[in-house]
């Protein structure tokens, strides 16, 4: 997920640079400005609203504004703790570049204002806070045993801050029609052209007592980058659901403290600007804005009823400060309608970001927009608790062959003359060679896949490597390609060392036999060169690539490889969604690639009449294995047979048992081993996010170094995942072990509490891991390998301290030993670096 991540932001920066174009669109009444004090410093958090109205908006850190309206109104009203109201009179509909001058309140009438950082006593907007905390379980969907309703939702991505430079690029040659087709957002002014655009109707369905909902889509239909699979998941990962009662709001991987917090009080201003009838219910009005800059906050205004307290309208926008990454805007609006007068529901969700390379107010870039519609809520019709039990490849194609009549009967909200010319534009649109082409650079970025036909090559991310053994390594792969939702897929690769002057290659198919429980049966073999030290937990994938044998920049000698040739066969099932289940067969052989290194060992222990023993270089291996994976939370999207994820992190608890038989095919050793691999990912709300990781193994039976657990070292200068940073290759040995890892990123909790290091939006990492691990004498016994068995008995351990987003890709770890100092050629300290795309 992380390099689907980095390839995502990439693409975003390249549409930025691709799709731009002018003209807009004009609403009734538009209004742009800048609100500033007499010594015309800018007035943040200001509130600006059309008068005799409820439509208003809060001026960001800058004091700038931007506000529209269909309807027609001549008069501006901005307000300010500690400054006088004021009128504006707008001399006509559209009023762009306003200065707007506010003088300082000279006499307090009946309302006490508060300046700056509001006063956590006697200040009526923090009661009127306190009543929402007491009152937020009784408000809503948790008044009732079970709900239903119906679900409306459009995601829809477009280009922003289109001028006419760009639209005299020679790029859109045969795409000039697309221009006619540009509007103005409500929420920014800017000027935007959609290019993606996707609708769906659901059911939903929710238990309260169980804690179960269940999502049943009627009908999806989308225009634009439709065909990649990888932008759709990353639009579903975007936009999960949230909930504004709750007291962290998850939006682009962080975590924001709502306005409704109750650590609100600790991060917000809080004043109460006003209160009238809306919609026949009494609300209060309250302005809310951030006390410190640089955290993960919203500003903006909500009004709440005035005896259920709950919430009736609520707009907010990310502050500019924040630190969060590519995106320069996040603007939130829900609407809540009353139901039998007392019950609030919300009915409409709008939520907008505004996706670009820096926050500078003239930079272009993407908006991503969610508008979800609810209506026809029905409670407390109970559903048999199996009605919510999650299908695990469920797929209906029907849902994607709606009539254009069934959309225009069943949409919630009926699409504009502007709306419908848009979907027109984006199917012409791919009829278009030039667009075709824009559409197979984003997929190869996205996907690290080349298409061609019914053929995908690459991965080009794993196109050159480097190692003592091979030299310089070039690598070329390719795979069949259908579709996303292809039942059967093949796979292969070759490479060639131009040291060794070997090929080396591997191929691998799987066919997705039964859909509904995934029952996939995959087989390959490959001949490769590898760094079996690399990972303590098995992996069964012929065609992973390995870091360690392919670095181009390492630390020490790498040469400790090992040629491998591997063969399996396997089956897998899906029986419940998430809980996979996998058994099978694999044949290996094992050799050193290197003339430094060696997997020797002792068919024969040496003896007074014979002392050399027999020594055997070559491990000839048949292994069964059986394994279990429960991955619980994660979300995929399609459903062939490779799917992508949706979401990142989520729990994996991976088991795994193997044995290996002696005389099968010639194998040389009977064995059992047992593994255990579990990561728990930990949200603590603005603190940031945890991550544990814990590996146990044990080998019982007596097998060589080929066939041992090595406790992973890393010798690149990069951090990957489950390795020690100050261990090499081979260090450590074990044939039993336990592994357990502990980081924590605070996403610049703490800096930016530093005056010095806030700008920088820095983000702090730290973390400690450990292993312990022995090895049997009946192993050591058998070793002829020359490498000496050194297993952490007495527990190794490093830790780490690391700073993340340097210019927003880079981050650097330092990591120290903290056990077996004394061990000859200890690395105690060393520094890795890695680079990502991260929010």
């Amino acid at each position: 997920m992380k390099l689907f991540f980095i390839i995502m932001k990439k693409t975003l920066a390249i549409i930025v640079l691709i799709f731009i174009a002018t003209s807009s669109i004009l609403a009734q009444t538009k209004v742009s400005g800048i609100v500033v004090d007499k010594l015309k410093q800018p007035v943040p958090f200001a509130n600006v609203v059309f008068k005799n109205s409820s439509i208003g908006i809060v001026t960001n850190e800058d004091g700038r504004f931007y506000i529209e309206s269909p309807n027609s109104y001549t008069t501006l009203v901005i307000s300010s703790v500690g400054f006088a109201d004021k009128e504006v009179e707008l001399p006509k509909a559209v009023n762009y570049n306003f200065t707007i001058e506010l003088s300082e309140q000279q006499s307090l009438k009946e309302v006490v204002i508060f300046t700056g950082k509001t006063s956590k006593k006697n200040n009526p907007a923090l009661d009127i806070l306190r009543k929402i905390w007491e009152k937020k379980r009784k408000n809503g969907l948790y008044q009732f045993a079970q709900y239903q309703m119906e679900k409306y939702e459009k995601v829809e991505f477009d280009i922003n801050s289109i001028d006419s430079a760009y639209r005299k690029q020679k790029i859109f040659k045969g795409m000039e029609f697309i221009f006619d087709h540009v509007d103005t957002s409500k929420v920014t002014g800017k000027t935007y052209l959609p290019i993606f655009i996707n609708e769906a109707l659901v059911d939903v369905y929710g238990d309260n007592k169980i804690a179960k909902v269940k999502e049943i889509t009627k009908a999806n239909k989308t225009s634009g980058f439709e065909g990649n699979q990888q932008i759709l998941s990353f639009i579903k990962d975007l936009y999960s659901d949230y909930n504004i009662y709750n007291n962290y709001i998850a939006l682009f991987d962080k975590s924001f403290t709502s306005p409704l917090s109750r650590t609100g009080i600790d991060v917000y201003n809080y004043v109460l600007k006003d209160s009238a009838f809306i919609d026949k219910k009494w609300c209060y009005n309250i302005v809310f804005y951030p006390r410190r800059k640089n955290e993960l906050t919203f500003k903006g205004d909500f009004w709440v009823n005035d005896t259920t307290f709950a919430i009736k309208r609520i707009n907010m926008a990310v502050t500019k400060s924040a630190n969060i990454n590519w995106v320069k805007d996040i603007y939130v609006e829900q609407e809540f309608e009353v139901l039998s007068d007392s019950v609030f529901l919300l009915t409409k969700d709008y939520l907008m970001s505004d996706f670009a390379l820096n926050k500078n107010e003239k930079s272009k870039g993407v908006y991503g927009k969610r508008t979800t519609y609810y209506q026809n809520h029905k409670f407390n019709i109970p559903k048999p608790e199996k009605f919510y039990k999650e299908e695990v490849n469920f797929v209906d194609n029907e849902i994607y062959k709606k009539s254009d009549e069934y959309w225009e009967e069943n949409r919630f909200e009926k699409l504009t003359k502007d709306e419908q010319g848009v979907y027109k534009m984006l199917d012409t649109l791919k009829t278009v060679n030039a667009f075709k082409q824009i559409t197979s650079l984003v997929t190869m970025l996205a996907s690290g896949y080349v298409n061609y036909g019914n053929y995908d090559f690459g991965p080009i991310f794993s196109t050159f490597g480097y190692n003592e053994v091979e030299g310089f390594k070039t690598r070329l792969g390719a795979r069949t390609y259908f579709g996303p939702n292809d039942p059967w897929r093949v796979q292969a690769f070759i490479a060639y060392g131009a040291k060794d002057n070997k090929f080396k290659y591997g191929f691998a198919g799987k066919w997705m036999v039964d859909k509904k429980n995934r029952v996939i049966i995959s087989g390959g073999n490959r001949r490769d060169i590898e760094q079996l030290g690399s990972q303590l937990t098995t992996t069964n994938d012929i065609l992973a690539r390995n870091y360690g044998s392919s670095a181009f920049f390492t630390t020490g000698s790498n040469g400790k490889l090992t040629n491998i040739g591997l063969t399996n066969v396997y089956v897998a099932i899906e029986p419940i969604k998430n809980l996979t289940f996998q058994t099978g067969v694999s044949y290996k052989t094992l050799e050193s690639a290197s003339p430094v290194f060696s997997l020797d060992y002792y068919t024969t222990l040496p003896t007074a009449t014979n002392p050399d023993g027999v020594v055997k270089s070559t491990t000839t291996q048949s292994e069964f294995n059986i394994q279990a994976e429960w991955t619980p939370n994660r979300r995929t999207i399609a459903y062939g047979v490779e799917r992508s994820i949706a979401n990142s992190p989520y729990t994996t608890v991976f088991v795994n048992y193997s044995q290996g038989y002696k005389g099968v095919f010639n194998s040389d050793f009977n064995y059992k081993k047992l593994e255990l691999y579990y990561k728990q990912p930990i949200v603590i709300g603005p603190l940031g996010r945890t991550n544990l990781i814990l590996e146990l193994g044990k080998t019982f039976g007596a097998v060589p170094l080929g066939l041992m657990s090595i406790v992973p070292g890393n010798q690149t200068f990069f951090t990957i995942e489950n390795t020690f940073s100050n261990l090499n290759y081979y260090e450590f040995v074990t044939d039993k072990y336990a592994t357990l890892q502990w980081y924590h990123d605070f996403n610049g909790r703490l800096f930016a509490r530093v005056p010095f290091l806030r700008k920088l939006n820095w983000r702090e990492i730290i973390g400690v891991k450990g292993v312990y691990g022995t090895v049997s004498d009946a192993n050591k016994a058998i070793n002829a390998s020359g490498l000496e068995y050194i297993a952490p008995e007495n527990v190794y351990w490093e830790y780490n301290a690391g700073i993340g987003n340097i210019f927003k890709i880079f981050r650097l770890d330092f990591s120290w030993r903290g056990g077996y100092l004394d061990v000859p050629n200890a690395n105690k300290f060393a520094v890795k670096a890695s680079v990502g795309f991260y929010f």
